[in-house]
C-alpha cells in the first residue's frame, strides 16, 4: 500500500524579497491544493521570524513527483532562490494517528 509523503518547507525571506514570496506562495496554494493526490497544502508564517512555512502531504510519492512536474511548481523553482533561503523536509509515514 502506498504511503503518504509530508513535506515541511520552512522559507526565510532574502532582504526586501518578503513580499514577493509571499505573493509566490500564495499563488501555490489554489493549483497545488487542486492537484490530484494533494490532501494539504498550507501556508504559515511564524510570528518572530516572518519565515514562511509550507505543510504538505500527497498520498504518495507519485503524487508529489506530479506536483513537481506542473508548471506552477516549475515557475516557483524559476523564481525561489533569488526570494529565500529554503529548507524542505521530506517525510514518510512511522507511526501517525
Amino acid at each position: 500500500m502506498p504511503a503518504n509523503v509530508k513535506i515541511v518547507a520552512v522559507l526565510a525571506p532574502k532582504v526586501g524579497k518578503a513580499d514577493a514570496l509571499e505573493a509566490l506562495l500564495r499563488g501555490m496554494l489554489e493549483p497545488s491544493r487542486a492537484e490530484p493526490g494533494n490532501l494539504r497544502y498550507d501556508l504559515w508564517q511564524e510570528a518572530s521570524a516572518g519565515r514562511f512555512i509550507l505543510d504538505e502531504l500527497y498520498v504518495d510519492q507519485a503524487a508529489v513527483n506530479s506536483h513537481r512536474a506542473t508548471g506552477h511548481f516549475q515557475s516557483y523553482l524559476g523564481k525561489i532562490e533569488e526570494l529565500a533561503e529554503r529548507l524542505v523536509l521530506v517525510g514518510h509515514p512511522v507511526d501517525i494517528g
